[in-house]
């Protein structure tokens, strides 16, 4: 396991050598200052959260501090609100997100994504009480909460809701269980994490929307992020080989969503 990974570290770093000698691209400037500025939200258990002393810990923060590794660099996480993220790869102001993005084609249009790296599973979920809605062709005329702008968001809003835009999971919750929205649809690891934790919390699941949706890591497009992404993709690669990946989905996840159906 590990000599696969160091193998994959050496490769990583003859490209990032091969990157500077030419000069301008950004895994070059990501190794000249020695870090790699990631976007997380930092509020969204398993995935991206601060421990009880405050240290980043989640499936994110642990992945993304092995793609800092292989590139030889330190990992620079920075707290960003949802709505942020993308527009922050965007500009420039991120090298890359580490926040469970979904690949969608319209992401696609304007982002280069890494290849999967898992593939999560996609749950409606209404309060413990509602017995109206059963599956997404119930929310037509219903109201939703999700973070505005992803993907959960867009399936409630192709499925007739309206979407009241919610900055965080705990925010989400509460929405559903006063009863000011109808549901939320939401990634089945972070809706588990939160009933084991909160057992008493007054909602459930009604149904299992996707068993695989693609998730990678967005960086901007361009001949400038082209090394980044081939560096990252070797690190991702290796880590899937040698069971590094299914190992971090089962701690956070409890099961390993690394591969695709």
């Amino acid at each position: 396991m590990k000599k696969l990974f160091a193998l994959a570290l050496a490769l990583v770093l003859v490209l990032s050598c091969a990157a500077m000698a030419e000069g301008g691209d950004l895994l070059s400037k990501i190794r000249e200052r020695g870090t790699i500025v990631i976007a997380t939200e930092g509020d969204w258990s398993p995935w991206t959260y601060r421990d009880d002393s405050g240290e980043w810990t989640g499936l994110e923060i642990e992945i993304g501090n092995l793609i800092a590794e292989g590139l030889g660099v330190e990992a620079d996480f920075q707290k960003t609100p949802w709505d942020a993220i993308l527009a922050g790869v965007d500009s420039g102001r991120f090298d890359i997100a580490c926040n469970g993005v979904g690949v969608t084609d319209e992401r696609a249009e304007k982002y280069a994504f890494t290849e999967p790296y898992l593939y999560t599973e996609v749950v409606l979920v209404v309060r413990a009480d509602n017995e109206e809605i059963k599956t997404t062709d119930d929310l037509d005329g219903k109201n939703t909460a999700n973070t505005a702008s992803s993907t959960y968001a867009a399936i409630a809003e192709a499925k007739g809701a309206k979407v009241t835009p919610v900055d965080n999971l705990a925010e989400t919750i509460m929405l559903v269980e006063q009863g000011r929205v109808d549901a939320t649809i939401n990634a089945k690891a972070s809706i588990e994490d939160y009933l084991a934790e909160q057992p008493d919390a007054n909602i459930k699941i009604v149904q299992v929307l996707d068993e695989g949706e693609p998730v990678a890591y967005p960086v901007r497009k361009g001949e400038e992020t082209e090394t980044l992404l081939a560096a990252i993709n070797e690190i991702l690669e290796a880590a899937r080989q040698d069971g590094t990946l299914g190992a971090i989905s089962e701690k956070y996840l409890g099961v390993d969503l690394t591969k695709g159906e």
